[in-house]
């Protein structure tokens, strides 16, 4: 069974920006789609990319929380960073998120991101009864 969820700003999430889902689920699998640091009014958060990237993984940890799920269903990240120079700062913000078990991770340096974000995540999580 397929489930797709897209939120809204009340919700605690920023507004997507293109026609997709937040979230979409095959069976105990879910797919959240990529998120960027910004707030519920869609404007960039201040600061480098470690503001950035605690705002990304906020986002992130609020669409799970929305369907049911937290950080800890986490199989799989896919981490996008505009400038390859911040990547011991990122790794410095994000596994901060992560204090019990590390998902798999892929990183990979971009030639751009929307919103002029530094960083992009989206990620997959798992749950064995499935998502509401």
């Amino acid at each position: 069974m397929i489930g797709s969820w897209t939120f809204t700003p009340a919700d605690g999430v920023p507004p997507p920006v293109a026609p997709f889902a937040h979230a979409t689920s095959a069976g105990q699998t879910l797919y959240v789609t990529g998120q960027m640091p910004t707030g519920t009014d869609g404007t960039l958060v201040d600061g480098g990319i470690a503001e950035q990237t605690s705002r990304v993984m906020a986002n992130l940890a609020r669409v799970l929380e929305l369907v049911g799920g937290t950080l800890t269903d986490v199989i799989q990240v896919h981490a996008y960073l505009l400038d390859w120079n911040d990547y011991a700062d990122f790794n410095s913000a994000y596994q901060r998120w992560f204090p019990e078990r590390l998902p798999s991770r892929t990183c990979v340096g971009v030639h751009g991101l929307a919103a002029d974000a530094l960083v992009e995540i989206d990620l997959v999580a798992w749950r064995a009864g499935g998502w509401i």
